[in-house]
């Protein structure tokens, strides 16, 4: 017999063998009627597998909507996806389907892409599979009967896989008369995926380089109920609306040019409005929060990123090298090492510390052209950048300091929910394990004693050290990865940084990486969909378009414009012969703040008559009541 402890700290005894069905179901049903899978002494485990072993387990349940659970939902449905897709079309090869945040896809070779009326079918077929209710059998085999089962069935990317792993066995899950290549673990039965649907198509290169062969990519999701899927639907439906590629040619924001080159962008008139008013902002609290404000070269010498540890450890991400006179020089993937420079053009002491460089730094990534996404993935962008050289005293106050800033910036742009992790060190990293331990306390230290709630994210650091990331919430819920702040004993000791402490020695400083927003790029998607492209007044293109009803009018329009751009106001004047609802209309269609119509009443009492671009009207009012009104809204949200 085994004695198994539940998470409410009941425990009964099972005879060794007895499924993880049979334990729920002694426990309890309902719990059962909800669950997916178990983790047993911290392992994640099917329901079919059984107890043996240790002499007392803690099995604690893993239910369909939870985080793990609604993960182990959608690989399954993958896997039902991959059985209809193979079923269907029988010259099709299989290659990866994982789980993903909101969903799941699998890649598959095939000699011509999927079309809607594919989709259909392999839904159908699915329906079939689920209403079939197979079984989920997890089977472990050695490495060579693997290769040759996948082998047999012509499953070339699956050889690959296998071939690369170091195990001497392998598992395999089977439904019916489809196998696949996975660690598991999965639902009990392909019943289990009741609510799913099939949401596009896309074109994936295999593992993710242009040199190897392009598959189509089907992606899809799964929820636990039809109701929790509807409200996903919805919600991307939703999203279509918002998608800041199809508002930023609406709203004439920016474009990219294939004769310029994928993933580098071209901020239009109204755009860079937006973005010179985020910048404004930014550089003042910035200054106003005792950060100095530097600007550094786009090019280095290679040696430079040699130094850094970004020749070694982000090759992958570099554009080649340009030959200059002989040397090698290429555009910067980070701002970092020219900060360093800076700091070390002069002798620091402890007095000095903290030091605080800020820079708007564009640089260039050499991103795969897969993975390009309007303003959210691209090659060339601007990262509202800093690091702060500090003594190792200062450190968890830096932080905090960081962390304070970071919250204020957000929730001046309209941000108010986030989800915090903090990312510890990763398998590849350089540097002394005492000082991650040191930066990753001082990470949870700051975030302990500013009252945030956050999540660890293990292996998540970057090379050099541990970091906090926040990810913001927008308005139908969807997170976006903006803000990162940093702790890196590394530079400091690759580029021989120092300070002259109070003993009069040399010694190391630490150094913060932090962005903000993350990138202008990046972040400005976030608000065009955030916000639908109907910025706050503060940051609007155009705060206000005066519209006159009549070409007599146009005199004293005229003069209302001219007042309202005194005053510093965006503002534009409309005096088209054009009917008035067809003028309304369009500045509604660009999501302007503000109309003001002026009309023959309007002129003679020496007033203007506002609509919100929501469609309501205020009373008539004189041209200082409404300069009043729009200063009031001609400021951050915080």
């Amino acid at each position: 017999m085994i004695k198994v402890i539940f998470p409410d700290g009941a425990e009964s005894s099972f005879e060794e063998g007895a499924t993880f069905f049979d334990v729920l179901k002694g426990h309890d049903r309902e719990i059962l009627k909800r669950s997916v899978a178990v983790r047993v002494d911290g392992v994640l485990r099917d329901l079919r597998s059984t107890l043996k072993g240790d002499s007392a387990v803690r099995v604690d349940p893993v239910t369909s909507d939870s985080k793990e659970g609604l993960e182990i939902l959608r690989h399954s449905a993958s896997h039902v996806m991959a059985q209809a897709v193979r079923s269907l079309y029988g010259n099709v090869k299989l290659a990866i389907g994982p789980a993903i945040e909101d969903g799941f896809y699998y890649d598959f070779d095939t000699e011509k892409p999927f079309t809607p009326e594919d989709l259909e079918k392999i839904e159908g077929r699915m329906r079939e599979i689920v209403k079939a209710d197979y079984r989920f059998e997890g089977e472990v085999l050695s490495k060579k009967d693997a290769l040759d089962l996948f082998a047999g069935m012509g499953e070339k990317y699956k050889e690959e896989i296998i071939s690369e792993l170091t195990d001497t066995t392998v598992s395999v899950y089977k439904q019916a008369d489809f196998t696949d290549l996975c660690r598991g673990p999965h639902v009990p039965s392909t019943g289990y995926v009741k609510a799913f649907k099939l949401t596009g198509t896309a074109g994936a290169y295999w593992r993710g380089s242009e040199k190897n062969k392009m598959l189509q990519r089907v992606y899809g999701t799964a929820f636990p109920t039809k109701e929790a899927l509807q409200v996903h639907l919805d919600r991307l439906e939703e999203a279509k609306k918002r998608d800041h590629r199809k508002l930023g040619k609406e709203l004439d924001l920016f474009s990219t040019s294939e004769e310029i080159g994928s993933g580098l962008v071209l901020w239009h008139p109204n755009g860079s409005t937006v973005r010179m008013l985020i910048e404004e902002f930014w550089k003042k609290e910035h200054v106003k929060g005792d950060y100095s404000i530097i600007y550094t070269p786009h090019i280095a010498q290679v040696g430079l990123w040699k130094t850094s540890g970004h020749w070694d450890f982000y090759r992958e991400n570099l554009f080649s090298p340009m030959d200059v006179e002989g040397q090698e020089y290429i555009v910067k993937p980070m701002n970092c090492p020219f900060h360093i420079q800076i700091y070390k053009s002069h002798l620091r002491s402890y007095r000095d510390l903290p030091v605080r460089y800020a820079e708007l730094g564009t640089v260039y990534r050499y991103e795969r052209s897969g993975v390009l996404h309007g303003l959210l993935r691209v090659r060339g962008f601007t990262q509202d950048d800093a690091h702060i050289f500090m003594t190792p005293s200062q450190l968890e106050g830096e932080i905090k300091g960081v962390l304070k800033f970071t919250l204020y910036i957000l929730k001046s742009f309209g941000f108010n929910e986030f989800d915090i992790y903090l990312s510890t060190r990763p398998e590849k990293y350089v540097g002394d394990l005492e000082n991650w331990e040191k930066a990753e306390a001082a990470l949870k230290g700051a975030l302990e004693s500013s009252g945030l709630g956050y999540t660890i994210d293990p292996g998540e650091g970057v090379f050099y050290g541990p970091k906090i990331d926040i990810k913001i919430k927008d308005v139908i819920g969807r997170s976006w990865q903006c803000s990162t702040i940093q702790v890196d004993f590394n530079l400091p000791e690759r580029f021989d940084v120092t300070y002259r402490d109070e003993n009069g020695a040399e010694s190391r400083p630490i150094m913060i990486h932090r962005a903000l927003m993350g990138s202008l790029e990046r972040f400005f998607g976030c608000l065009v969909e955030h916000y639908a492209g109907a910025f706050p007044t503060w940051f609007a293109p155009v705060q206000a378009v005066i519209l006159t009803v009549t070409d007599r009018n146009n005199e004293y329009a005229g003069s209302v414009y001219r007042r309202l751009r005194e005053e510093g106001f965006r503002v534009e004047l409309d005096k088209r012969n054009e009917k008035l609802g067809f003028k309304i209309r369009e500045a509604q269609m660009r999501k302007i703040p503000y109309q003001l119509v002026i009309g023959d009443s309007e002129e003679k009492e020496g007033k203007l008559a506002p609509r919100k671009r929501g469609g309501e009207t205020l009373d008539p009012m004189p041209v200082d009541e409404f300069v009043e009104l729009l200063r009031g809204e001609d400021k951050p949200a915080s």
